[in-house]
């Protein structure tokens, strides 16, 4: 977890090019579709799924369920057994990041409340199948890392790229923090990715301003424990606090009372601090994507926050006792 996504969304009805199978069991109908309806690497995708009665071909509400993505043997993608309401079906949001034939299982296990045994439901799709994957060129949208450091194959990257798929992407908090950072990041990254190509002077200025920020994401991998919802949110507590503290220190000068030299409302902080956490608590035990978005996403800027207020405090504090020797 690092710095903001898309929401699992209701969606009331089934589109044209929709998927419908009956469930292992025979109990239910499982509904699926992309959005695009062609997806190719690196797009914003939804995952549609919906639960039809078999009976009636009616949405079938208050249904229990878990999904995976693989591709071969290789789980890419997955959400724990959750629950979907009255609306009877989700958009779950998820980028591709690499073309190639991919499954989607759907496992249902309850349904109005009772629980049956795990029946699925698999669904294929073929990502970049739609057309060719173009080859990169000088003007593509690549990462700023990317450019900055020349190559998708610089060691930079490299981390970078493991960093994200072998460890936060691994768990459902970290997955769906990065779907709601990417939906920002990719906003503007292709231009600024440009610009460094096209400026050698600007590239060598974000490789030298993005040094300390690989240095803060290899102390945060190196904190993770285990791939598990906790571990992968304490480390990007961390890395967030280093980065107000190292990019945002200027920032938190515009606060009064640091400007001052004095020292932040503890109490504040404690119950900001707690509030935050609980929610987050909260969003992945209910197993609640939408949710565990929006409180990941608090939860970073908060430490990104206090790291620039606190880092620049002991700054001003610093420099008032500096200047009372001199």
């Amino acid at each position: 977890m690092v710095l903001l996504p898309l929401l699992i969304l209701p969606v009331s009805g089934q589109t044209q090019s929709q998927q419908i199978k009956l469930t292992s069991g025979g109990t239910i109908k499982v509904g699926f579709s992309t959005d695009p309806a062609n997806p190719n690497p690196g797009d914003q995708t939804k995952l549609k799924i919906s639960f039809i009665n078999k009976q009636t071909n009616a949405i079938q509400p208050h249904i229990d369920y878990r999904v995976t993505v693989t591709k071969g043997q290789n789980q890419v993608f997955g959400i724990p057994i959750t629950h979907v309401g009255e609306e009877g079906a989700v958009s779950i949001p998820y980028q591709f990041q690499d073309a190639g034939d991919y499954k989607i299982t759907v496992s249902v296990e309850g349904i109005l409340f009772q629980l049956i045994p795990p029946e699925t439901a698999v669904f294929s799709i073929t990502i970049g199948g739609s057309q060719p994957i173009p080859t990169p060129q000088p003007k593509s949208g690549c990462l700023i890392a990317t450019a900055a450091f020349g190559s998708e194959l610089a060691p930079q990257v490299q981390f970078l790229r493991e960093y994200r798929d072998n460890t936060i992407m691994t768990t459902v908090a970290g997955s769906s923090f990065l779907n709601a950072f990417n939906t920002v990041y990719y906003s503007f990254s292709p231009t600024v990715a440009d610009a460094e190509r096209t400026h050698p002077l600007l590239q060598e200025t974000v490789r030298a301003g993005i040094s300390p920020l690989l240095g803060i994401l290899q102390m945060a991998k190196f904190s993770t424990i285990g791939n598990n919802n906790l571990s992968v949110i304490l480390s990007g507590i961390m890395a967030s606090s280093l980065i107000g503290a190292t990019y945002l220190w200027p920032a938190g000068l515009a606060v009064k009372s640091v400007r001052e030299s004095k020292k932040p409302n503890s109490k504040i902080i404690i119950a900001i601090i707690s509030g935050v956490l609980f929610l987050t608590l909260i969003s992945v035990v209910t197993n609640n994507l939408q949710f565990i978005m929006i409180t990941t996403s608090a939860t970073v800027l908060t430490f990104v926050g206090l790291g620039a207020i606190y880092s620049s405090w002991a700054i001003t504090k610093l420099m008032r006792k500096a200047n009372t020797f001199l």
